[in-house]
């Protein structure tokens, strides 16, 4: 069989996004639950999608396991996957690490963009890599099942994750840095120990992470996807497109700042109000896929490849997340 999967989405979510899932093949969708919210405000955002699934149930369900997205297929529905883009939810509280996942958490970064109380995040000035919490942290998401996700982390606390942990880990949404210099792209150093550990890259579609930000055009892409293959074994490299649809642009100011900083500016680097910025083209939505998919093959991948990056290789790794 193959498979379609996204593991990175955050949209406004409604009808209308699920529909357009549906319609792009996608069998599972990686969603972000929380950003900075702690525990309470995260069982919050469970009864939000509870409504969700209710009302949708023609169309998505809550995946826990691989066989769920199998079951997705089959049944012409998407499978919802939920993750964490920050370790805010266990608070200080190591024992509500296997309480998140009974409500479904499968994926975890383990900072977002800032020092907490796991890890480093690229925005900081000192790496000083993944500390004692975070190594205790590390050893129980293992044993629950929750992957330790590295998107928004700093390098050396990048490879410490990969280091401690026992199970691969995944850079869910990120590029390489040779391609485009964001501070969140990646190091062909790290990608290579990423590959060799059997972690999982999944490239971003956000512009901000682009060459050429929204005017980044599909051949280019597709290049960087092909280079990238001779960093780090293509069985290794997935999509997480990073779609933000429908999101108003106040959202931003949420996911730079939380409740830990009054700026409305941080990490823009200039005195606009920061914001959404538009997809590229060919990607507007997860029908972009079906774009991908062309682009991909006008570069030399083989349809086996194709099929690993648009959504087998995640499934292969979700093989082994529980």
């Amino acid at each position: 069989m193959n498979y379609r999967i996204d593991n990175l989405q955050y949209c406004n979510w409604s009808r209308d996004i699920f529909l357009i899932n549906r319609e792009a093949g996608l069998n599972a969708v990686h969603v972000t639950l929380v950003y900075h919210e702690d525990y309470d405000e995260f069982l919050q955002r469970v009864k939000e999608w509870d409504r969700f699934f209710e009302e949708n149930s023609d169309l998505i369900f809550l995946g826990k396991t691989f066989e769920d997205i199998t079951k997705a297929q089959s049944d012409n529905k998407t499978a919802i996957f939920f993750g964490f883009q920050n370790c805010s939810p266990i608070e200080d509280d190591i024992n509500l690490i296997e309480k998140v996942h009974e409500h479904g958490c499968r994926f975890m970064q383990l900072t977002y963009n800032n020092q907490s109380l796991l890890a480093t995040g690229c925005y900081e000035k000192n790496d000083s890599g993944v500390t004692n919490f975070g190594r205790q942290a590390i050893k129980e998401m293992n044993r629950v099942g929750i992957v330790v996700d590295m998107s928004h982390s700093a390098e050396k606390s990048t490879l410490d994750a990969i280091e401690i942990s026992e199970k691969p880990i995944a850079i869910t949404h990120a590029n390489p840095s040779f391609w485009h210099e964001a501070l969140r792209n990646k190091s062909d150093f790290l990608l290579k120990k990423l590959s060799e550990s059997g972690g999982i890259l999944g490239l971003s579609l956000y512009s901000h992470h682009l060459k050429d930000g929204t005017n980044c055009k599909l051949e280019n892409f597709c290049e960087m996807v092909a280079k990238t293959a001779e960093i780090m074994d293509v069985k290794n490299i997935g999509i997480g497109s990073d779609l933000c649809l429908n999101q108003p642009d106040s959202v931003v100011e949420w996911m730079r700042n939380g409740t830990w900083s009054k700026s409305t500016n941080y990490g823009e680097g200039s005195k606009k109000k920061p914001g959404f910025p538009k997809q590229p083209e060919w990607f507007l939505d997860a029908r972009g896929f079906n774009n991908l998919e062309t682009g991909l093959k006008k570069v030399g991948f083989n349809m086996q490849e194709v099929d690993g990056i648009l959504g087998n290789n995640w499934f292969n790794f979700y093989k082994g997340i529980n």
